[in-house]
């Protein structure tokens, strides 16, 4: 493998995982202000899944700790981590897409970071572990 394509490769994981981190702390501000205001979020009233704003709040507080851990363990450059941080990016667009009734430019966007999380994990995380 060339150099440049390996520099691009680790520099996409690099991104990858400071996105996790970054994101992880927007989703668990997002569940703060949740749980602590829970008229904050209003969701309309012929929406599926009917779950209280604070329940929300509780799910992506704790799903965002757990995305910044995971985006902290990347930089160890591991195969575990990249299995975790791939699985975790993939709970984090799962419970944005649940949450777009409630914030729907801010859900739609952190699903598609996590997207470009999951292919950057997936397509290069290895590359990564290459480095001395």
């Amino acid at each position: 493998m060339s150099s440049r394509r390996s520099s691009t490769a680790v520099g996409f994981v690099f991104f990858a995982g400071i996105m996790m981190i970054v994101t992880g702390i927007f989703g668990a501000l997002e569940g703060l202000a949740a749980i602590i205001k829970n008229e904050f979020f209003v969701v309309s009233p012929n929406y599926a899944f009917k779950i209280d704003a604070s329940a929300w709040g509780w799910i992506h507080l704790i799903v965002g700790i757990l995305v910044i851990l995971a985006g902290l363990a990347l930089f160890q450059g591991k195969l575990w981590a990249r299995i975790v941080g791939i699985a975790m990016a993939s709970i984090s667009a799962i419970t944005n897409f649940f949450f777009i009734p409630y914030y729907p430019l801010w859900a739609i966007l952190i699903i598609a970071l996590d997207v470009f999380i999951i292919w950057a994990l997936a397509a290069h995380g290895g590359e990564l572990a290459e480095l001395p």
